[in-house]
């Protein structure tokens, strides 16, 4: 593959702001700073449409390979206590063996790192991911005014994926955590499309799910349920059990009629600890295995330069630990912490990030491409000044340039 950055294109100050100002009046974008600097980049990246094409072809063969694991999974709970998931998830899995809560609309992400190589990829996003804001809010306003060409339309893909699961007029909740400022815009950015698409939107926080029987519904004032037709999952799988029993979490996994985008169990192939259990499955993996650095236990790294301990499950480069990357103390704690409870932990072979050259200096890059039931429906990009891709990132807009070809 060609370079993945065909050329940077800086975002004067003048309509970086402009850009900024309409995000938060007609995108929802609220977020707009993290300390001292906008999570917007002022700069956006443009990838030549063949390289496009061939991400998005790569993308769609780990969202197959990943699809065909899942499956031989969830039929296979023997294997679940590998991946380093909580007690009380692998004992809901079991149900799911039997009576999976159906999953027919599935969005992930898949994060391509430019190295000095072929691009690389460190996981998969299948359980929940974000990007929508970005690639179908922000990059038409930024390639508007650029004179450029969006990827794609993933929250356009997402809505056009439900209503053809559910019909017209269905009422889809939209599940996620609302006393988190990132969290809420995307759930209500994705309200106004599915309310546009002739869809019923409901926002929820997580603490008001409830099942009844079988399906699935949302408590609201004066003691009244609210059933869904749908519910659209912005809450992590391993954060479920936190609901507690009497929010009936574990419909969302197994035994459940209401579907579910993602369902729960997607939570399988969404562990950092998924590549240890590949030798036990039938599905040979041959992009996974191209493309994801050598993934070991604990037990069988030693904790070294040469390695990324990681979190069987974690969100943003949380608790990510790279030596010289970051803080001494950080990675001490991340060690001690895997030190102590291996099982819940990986090694991943270290490889060597290439940076880009951008108008705010050298960055390291993850582009990550969105799918929408297998399908790649567009992309955005994340940036940051070190070597790991986390909560710091800057948010990025990916164009395409269609006078280039």
């Amino acid at each position: 593959m060609r370079s993945l950055i065909e050329r940077v294109v800086p975002l004067p100050p003048p309509l970086h702001e402009e850009i900024v100002r309409r995000s938060i009046f007609e995108v929802c974008r609220w977020n707009t700073q993290r300390g001292d600097h906008s999570t917007l980049a002022p700069f956006a990246f443009v990838l030549a449409r063949e390289t496009w094409q061939e991400l998005a072809r790569t993308a769609e063969a780990l969202a197959a390979e990943a699809t065909e694991a899942e499956r031989e999974l969830l039929a296979r709970p023997e294997l679940h206590g590998r991946l380093g998931l909580p007690r009380s998830l692998t004992r809901a899995l079991l149900a799911a063996v039997a009576d999976p809560t159906p999953g027919p609309v599935r969005y992930l992400r898949f994060d391509f790192h430019p190295t000095d190589g072929e691009p690389l990829i460190t996981e998969g996003n299948p359980d929940v991911c974000a990007g929508f804001l970005e690639s179908s809010g922000v990059t038409p306003i930024v390639a508007s005014a650029l004179g450029l060409d969006p990827l794609g339309d993933p929250a356009g893909a997402l809505v056009d994926a439900i209503r053809a699961a559910v019909g017209d007029r269905a009422r889809v909740g939209l599940m996620h955590l609302s006393m988190f400022t990132d969290d809420r815009q995307i759930a209500a950015f994705l309200a106004r499309r599915l309310e546009r698409a002739g869809l019923e939107p409901l926002l929820f926080d997580a603490q008001s799910l409830r099942a009844r029987r079988r399906g699935i519904r949302v408590a609201q004032a004066a003691g009244c349920d609210m059933p869904l037709d749908l519910l659209f999952r912005f809450f992590p799988a391993e954060w479920l059990p936190r609901l507690g029993r009497g929010s009936g979490w574990r419909r969302l996994i197994a035994g459940g009629t209401t579907p579910v985008a993602n369902p729960g169990w997607a939570v399988l192939t969404q562990s950092k600890r998924f590549p240890l259990v590949w030798p036990a499955l039938s599905a040979p993996m041959r992009t996974w295995r191209t493309l994801l650095p050598e993934t070991r236990s604990l037990e069988d790294a030693p904790i070294g330069p040469e390695w990324v301990v990681k979190p069987s499950l974690g969100h943003e480069g949380d608790r990510i630990s790279i030596e010289g990357v970051g803080s001494d103390a950080r990675r001490a704690r991340s060690c001690d912490r895997a030190s102590a409870r291996p099982e819940r932990w990986v090694a991943q072979r270290r490889f060597r990030s290439r940076s880009v050259q951008t108008p705010e200096g050298r960055r390291h890059v993850a582009i990550g491409v969105l799918l929408v039931n297998g399908k790649a429906v567009g992309a955005y990009a994340r940036a940051s000044r070190k070597a790991l891709i986390d909560d710091h990132a800057q948010d990025v807009i990916v164009l395409c340039d269609e006078r280039g070809l």
